[in-house]
């Protein structure tokens, strides 16, 4: 009886553990097929996204839709809604549990590009009251700049997209609604910057090409009818212009604390809201300013040896930097001393193995285009994922317009050592370096649908971490000009906060800058233009850099002796350009 009942429960046991295995089994082989079955989801995702939205795919180097322009109007926003909202539903059938965290994180990028594709579309609607959205230079200037493509492929790409033009600028004229001045400013200037590239004298290169008769003629209608549009609309915007300053009915540029966080969420997607990050920023601005009284203290008798230092701690290090900063380069050899230092970038890089350099991604420094100027005085123009070995600008505005008194403002701002602080964040190894990276990510939805925030603050991050690898030979001013610099970032965030949310003053704004920041009264009038003609992307250098550096520090503490700085840069930049939340998760496999 007992071997009998020790038998039966054996293979009552055995039969358990079988049926646990088949359900295992039925579980992993269920858990597979919906990676798989999101993995095609995704691959015919971009596909679509790019057919939907023709110049983004031009950005990303696609090429099938280079010839395409979408003309903005209401059947267009109709069926960018519709398109948004189908691929919700269909992401929705997936099971987030099943997916691994890789893919997970694609889901939510996913997820959030179409949620904010909606939003802007029926909630922000910045298409009626931002004139500035419409310029068509950008994709034109992509074809023509090209490195890999025949002049006969780029002059036939051009034909059939100057096709598009004047119903492009139609559109946008019947879109404008309340705009801001701001804004119908902005779009003025950098539409005619468009000029700098569809220029005449790319009439002179078309006929000189191999392109047929027909076309060069069908092109020189298609070119004359497009300045036309391009005209047409300046002169549409400048009539516009002169009415809102006349009668004063001009669209604030504030948007408001609602609109605020909700724009916050979906372009930074931080771990933290708006406000919280507002008062992260108001908190480091006091650490921050404490550091610079400490660097300050020691610098003060090197520099004025029979001086009194000021009892104020902020005229003593106002009075410093003041000093400080007339060592800058002349008027003339502003963008040439920025092309001379990025070679020592690089050796740095390399001696100190920070993170590897790929010497077939090319870096070329260049004078800011027309069409891009008057918002940023210097950027980055990175090549997508699909043309990577095409070239990355670095663009440097010169100081051609200002006056002289308006260029030795800016040169002290940008002195000898912020000026290498800056070639840091814009280059090597900043947003150059982390764009390079960011293409060769194995998820192509990571390097898409990128995160401004996580591009920013890696920029941020850089500037610090070199310093404290000894670049500049852990110099006291070259620290005092970082934290000035930093200082900058986080009131980046303050000041975008309180104008948007708080309805500070052109007044406060400035004093914010000049005084609680130390800055130069030419970067605080442009950083108040910026800040009118955006909204939370100022935010997005502090709240990334925080986030990165908060991050590696805890790895640091948590791995010991085994962390390794060129292992974390790599591991970090090799999952595109994903949200720092996601990339942690990442990580760490949580």
């Amino acid at each position: 009886m007992k071997k009998t009942a020790l038998s039966l429960a054996l293979i009552a046991a055995l039969g358990l553990t079988a049926c646990s295995q088949t359900n295992t089994l039925q579980t992993e082989n269920n858990s597979v097929q919906v990676q798989q079955n999101f993995a095609n989801f995704s691959e015919q995702f971009i596909h679509d996204y790019w057919k939907q939205f023709p110049e983004h795919s031009a950005w990303a180097g696609y090429g099938k839709y280079d010839d395409i322009i979408s003309i903005p109007n209401q059947a267009y926003r109709d069926s960018t809604l519709a398109f948004a909202n189908a691929k919700l539903n269909e992401l929705a059938q997936f099971d987030l549990d099943s997916l691994p965290t890789a893919q997970k994180t694609d889901y939510y990028l996913i997820e959030n590009a179409l949620k904010r594709t909606i939003w802007h579309s029926e909630t922000f609607k910045s298409w009626q009251w931002n004139p500035s959205n419409y310029n068509v230079s950008g994709g034109f200037a992509t074809i023509l700049n090209s490195r890999f493509k025949t002049d006969h492929e780029k002059f036939a790409t051009v034909l059939k997209r100057l096709q598009y033009v004047p119903a492009y600028y139609d559109a946008a004229k019947a879109n404008i609604d309340n705009p801001t001045l701001e804004y119908t400013q902005l779009a003025i200037g950098q539409n005619k910057g468009a000029f700098s590239v569809l220029k005449d004298e790319l009439l002179t290169q078309v006929e000189a090409s191999n392109l047929s008769s027909n076309d060069k003629a069908l092109f020189v209608k298609r070119f004359n009818a497009a300045k036309d549009a391009i005209n047409g609309y300046i002169d549409f915007l400048t009539e516009l212009e002169k009415s809102l300053v006349e009668n004063g009915n001009a669209r604030s540029f504030r948007i408001g604390e609602k609109l605020y966080e909700e724009k916050f969420a979906l372009d930074i997607q931080s771990g933290y809201s708006a406000k919280e990050m507002y008062h992260k920023a108001v908190a480091d601005k006091d650490r921050v300013t404490a550091e610079m009284v400490k660097i300050t203290d020691e610098l003060w008798p090197k520099y004025f040896p029979n001086t009194e230092r000021p009892s104020k701690d902020r005229d003593a290090v106002a009075k410093l930097i003041k000093h400080l900063s007339v060592k800058h380069v002349a008027r003339d050899e502003f963008v040439p001393e920025i092309k001379r230092q990025i070679p020592d970038l690089e050796a740095f890089v390399r001696e100190k193995d920070l993170i590897t350099l790929d010497p077939e991604k090319p870096l070329v420094v260049r004078e800011t285009p027309e069409y891009m100027r008057g918002f940023a005085g210097a950027s980055i123009s990175a090549p997508g994922p699909y043309d990577k070995k095409e070239n990355t600008y670095y663009n440097v505005t010169p100081l051609d317009n200002m006056s002289d008194e308006q260029a030795e403002s800016y040169l002290r701002e940008y002195n000898h050592w912020i000026l290498q602080i800056l070639n840091i964040h814009e280059a090597i190894p900043g947003h150059y370096t982390q764009l390079v990276y960011s293409n060769e990510s194995p998820s192509l939805i990571k390097s898409i649908f990128a995160n401004g925030a996580m591009i920013e603050g890696w920029a941020v991050y850089t500037e610090r971490m070199m310093l404290e690898e000894g670049y500049g030979d852990f110099e006291p001013e070259m620290w005092l000009m970082y934290y000035k610099w930093n200082l900058r970032v986080i009131c980046n965030t303050i000041l975008d906060y309180a104008i948007q949310v708080k309805g500070i003053s052109k007044e406060e704004g400035l004093d914010l800058l000049m005084n609680g920041a130390f800055q130069e009264k030419a970067e605080a009038e442009g950083k108040w233009r910026r800040a009118t003609l955006s909204q939370v992307q100022l935010t997005s250098y502090y709240s990334g850099y925080r986030e990165i550096y908060d991050f590696r520090e805890s790895l640091k503490a948590a791995q010991g002796d085994d962390f390794n700085l060129k292992a974390f840069h790599e591991q970090f930049l090799s999952y595109g350009s994903t949200p720092v939340k996601y990339v942690k998760a990442l990580m760490t496999d949580k």
